[in-house]
């Protein structure tokens, strides 16, 4: 397959080298890629093509959409199509920016110019914020997936757009939240246990996912998938970094109780304290 001129990725439709309407050349080579082994799934071909297939998910700091990444040889093959998700971080007019300190606490840039107008959230400060957001949750996903934890593998970073594997079905429906399901007592019990095993591998290694819910974890069948990390803590080196634990702790432990599992957010923390400063 000859490879189409990325210049060209803006071009009209009627140009021969002119992705299908509605769509646009895989932006795979400018990007920054996950960590390898990739899964088989990937599609790396510059001869690719991306199609929005729509939203998937409206929040205050991004959008997560459904991607079609496909190559188009004239046939039906589903080894040359993937679905995928596409998290595109707001920009800096558009972004609301009210949790952002305690967050970048423990994190650093090199200049202090940028860190002063990080914190004057001058424009460019936020726009340095937006970028530091996206690249903050492109590299946590590739760390925790290379750890084997539940994530969804981080495909690429370019700009302000983060494409990930798709937790769902083969026809583009998406896995529901944990907030959606009422789980019978077995299930329950056993997704609090894959939940507490991965937010000890979490603590061993120094982190706290700093705002978990029900709604950003996934159920994939009987399998639980944590998304949603741009806020990821360093729970020593942030400030803050145990009472974003405590409160995930929590969070998470009051879904749980409401939903007929006896469980302790106190101990939970213990636990996971204990996991953090042991390491």
């Amino acid at each position: 397959m000859s490879t189409p001129n990325t210049s060209n990725v803006y071009a009209f439709d009627s140009l021969p080298d002119a992705p299908p309407e509605g769509e646009r050349w895989s932006t795979w080579d400018s990007a920054q890629h996950g960590p390898k082994p990739r899964p088989e799934w990937v599609i790396t071909a510059l001869g690719a093509v991306d199609a929005d297939l729509g939203v998937l998910k409206t929040g205050k700091e991004a959008e997560v959409h459904l991607v079609r990444r496909w190559i188009p040889d004239g046939t039906d093959d589903p080894a040359v199509q993937v679905l995928m998700a596409a998290k595109r971080f707001r920009t800096a007019e558009h972004r609301m920016f009210h949790r952002d300190a305690g967050y970048l606490e423990g994190r650093r840039v090199r200049k202090s110019r940028e860190m002063r107008a990080m914190a004057r959230r001058t424009t460019f400060g936020k726009h340095l914020v937006s970028a530091q957001w996206a690249g903050a949750e492109f590299g946590a996903l590739s760390a925790l997936h290379t750890l084997g934890l539940p994530v969804p593998y981080p495909v690429q970073l370019d700009g302000q757009e983060m494409v990930m594997e798709f937790i769902g079905s083969p026809d583009g429906v998406a896995a529901p939240r944990l907030a959606a399901a009422r789980p019978g007592p077995v299930l329950l019990r056993d997704l609090f246990d894959q939940l507490y095993a991965t937010l000890t591998r979490l603590a061993e290694h120094g982190w706290a996912h700093g705002d978990l819910s029900a709604y950003n974890i996934l159920l994939d069948g009987d399998r639980l998938v944590l998304i949603d990390w741009p806020q990821i803590v360093d729970i020593i080196g942030n400030p803050q970094g145990f009472a974003f634990l405590h409160r995930d702790c929590v969070t998470i432990c009051g879904w749980f109780v409401r939903h007929g599992l006896a469980v302790d957010a106190e101990v939970l923390f213990a636990d996971l304290v204990a996991a953090a400063t042991s390491s």
